[in-house]
């Protein structure tokens, strides 16, 4: 049974004259955050906002980049080379980063967002585009990606720091991969069911998969969307599970 384990949530998506998701109710339950940089959403008034209230709440902060796709909010899959990713991963931690520094924090990790997380999960190009872009411009950051994952692999050869994300509010294919987002089976809506998604995950090493089965997974950190419609009490529930179970809610750089 894992002992310890990171709660974190995608945030910062807001931009503009539009509100997503509750990023201040979010920040009093989860450890850390993984805030957008402005490609697939965000800009840089809600960047520096994202991470004023993260310092308040005491979570740790990462960087959250994904396809420069506001309109399809980086879930849509776009033909980019390896190095043009690199470069948008690099261009995107750079951002946060500058209002890391302005706020006097540290930033702890990067998580791919949305396609281009699904990208790196399954094709080593993309994957080690990603990994190199990290290693370069910080290798002490912690590297977020699905568990059993191509991105993962090419975290840990290159020596960085890597962490097997699961998540309470997606469902798992045969292979391991998420069930793609157009799918009406993709996202779990009941709270209740969520949890013991989660609970099963930590105390057996296993998922169920939506067509019967399981698969083996390995987690270090598990993940609330935001941008969910049940986004608070589903974070609010995991981690009242958590800490009934005994288990230390706490982000990856503690």
């Amino acid at each position: 049974m894992v002992q310890r384990i990171d709660l974190n949530c995608d945030m910062g998506e807001s931009f503009g004259a539009y509100t997503i998701g509750s990023d201040e109710k979010l920040l009093e339950s989860v450890t850390s955050a993984n805030i957008a940089c402005g490609a697939h959403a965000g800009d840089p008034t809600v960047m520096d906002r994202t991470i004023r209230l993260a310092k308040e709440h005491n979570v740790s902060i990462g960087a959250h980049p994904g396809f420069p796709d506001i309109a399809g909010f980086g879930r849509r899959m776009i033909d980019f080379s390896p190095d043009e990713i690199y470069r948008m991963i690099v261009h995107q931690i750079g951002s946060l980063q500058a209002f890391c520094k302005v706020h006097g924090v540290q930033m702890q990790h990067v998580k791919p967002h949305g396609a281009m997380y699904n990208l790196a999960a399954r094709n080593r190009d993309a994957a080690d585009a990603v990994a190199r872009a990290v290693y370069d411009i910080n290798a002490e950051l912690v590297l977020f990606g699905l568990a059993g994952s191509e991105l993962l692999t090419a975290g840990r050869e290159l020596g960085l720091t890597v962490a097997s994300e699961v998540f309470a509010d997606r469902t798992y294919q045969a292979d391991g991969s998420l069930t793609p987002r157009g799918r009406v089976d993709a996202m779990i809506n009941d709270v209740d069911f969520a949890v013991q998604q989660v609970e099963r995950m930590l105390n057996e090493g296993v998922v169920r998969t939506v067509n019967g089965g399981s698969v083996d997974i390995e987690a270090d950190t598990i993940c609330i969307h935001g941008d969910g419609k049940h986004a608070v009490s589903f974070v609010e529930k995991l981690r009242a599970m958590l800490e009934r179970a005994g288990i230390v809610v706490s982000s990856m750089g503690d």
